[in-house]
């Protein structure tokens, strides 16, 4: 069994080295040269793990028609590149093939979620199945092999299980999960809950708001996910729950990070103009937001959210609305 991950960062990286610890025959695909030759020369990947040093077994390549023989291609790289990874892989493949995605996001203009994003760029002749690798995991974890649980996520059965075995050990287990889209979707939306955590933080709020908007938050997730076909039972799972707590609560979350600056701030225009860094949440809530209008759904912690990420309202004001809403029952 071969497979090739595409993306040298870090969750490309660290799941890579998961599957060479699994004795899998893996090769990872990255553009970033000095990135390739430090897996590939140093066993290791300086810029994201520091000294860090991987296991010695995972090849490293530059070379993109290095990936014609894998029977599994995993995508680790960011929402926006999914489908221009995608066409160019359709070009190269001759067999059909997995695709694991890990991206958690959704298409900017379409809004598709990733996994049909996938299908409709590779040919169906060339595709055996899609499965999502999703839940609570932090790379800077599962690097150093502590314990991580999350999910394979796929309408495909035999595809899932095949995934689940190739990458469960003693410090990492994997379950099978069938509702792609509420698991899709929740690894989505919970980005969202995590930039508005890390702006609680940054303005000073305390344990009992986080908890307050966790809970307020996992309720929008589910109710968005049920209405366009997802299952409630999956956001007491690991997509549902466990992402949110892990990406809500973690200093390894870029989300979390970004939030917390805004909330500094008390203001996201600096931090919208200056980021440079792959922060999923802010392009997910522009999506969300719009679906939630367009469809009547009340998301009420994404739309301040996106006030504050496009339209500046101040982080403090936007708590105020909140708090402010019309009383009801639970």
């Amino acid at each position: 069994m071969r497979v090739s991950v595409i993306g040298s960062g870090s969750w490309g990286t660290a799941l890579a080295q998961v599957l060479a610890d699994n004795n899998v025959d893996v090769n990872i695909y990255g553009q970033n040269e000095s990135e390739v030759n430090d897996i590939l020369l140093n066993h290791k990947n300086s810029r994201y793990f520091n000294d860090v040093v991987i296991n010695e077994n995972i090849k490293a390549t530059t070379n993109i028609n290095d990936i014609i023989c894998s029977d599994i291609i995993l995508l680790a790289v960011p929402t926006g590149a999914v489908e221009s990874v995608c066409e160019n892989i359709n070009k190269i493949i001759n067999k059909k093939v997995i695709i694991i995605n890990v991206a958690k996001g959704f298409h900017p203009v379409t809004h598709e979620r990733m996994s049909e994003v996938i299908k409709r760029n590779i040919d169906e002749y060339k595709l055996k199945a899609v499965v999502s690798l999703i839940g609570p995991s932090h790379a800077e974890e599962v690097i150093i092999r502590l314990i991580t649980v999350i999910n394979a996520v796929s309408d495909n059965e035999e595809a899932a299980t095949l995934v689940q075995e190739l990458f469960s050990n003693n410090y990492f287990r994997v379950y099978r999960n069938y509702d792609v889209i509420g698991a899709e979707i929740g690894v989505a939306i919970k980005n969202i809950m995590a930039i508005a955590s890390g702006m609680l933080t940054g303005i000073g709020q305390g344990d009992n708001a986080r908890a307050a908007l966790m809970t307020r938050g996992l309720a929008e997730m589910t109710r968005y996910a049920v209405y366009f076909g997802g299952k409630t039972e999956t956001f007491l799972g690991l997509d549902g729950v466990g992402d949110l707590i892990v990406t809500c609560t973690s200093i390894h979350s870029r989300n979390y990070q970004a939030g917390y600056t805004i909330g500094k701030n008390n203001n996201a225009k600096e931090f919208m103009k200056t980021n440079k860094t792959t922060v999923e949440g802010i392009q997910a809530c522009k999506v969300i937001h719009e679906e939630a209008i367009k469809h009547n759904i009340s998301m009420p912690i994404t739309e301040q959210v996106y006030k504050i990420l496009y339209e500046y309202k101040d982080p403090k004001d936007a708590i105020e609305s909140l708090m402010r809403r019309d009383l009801k029952e639970e």
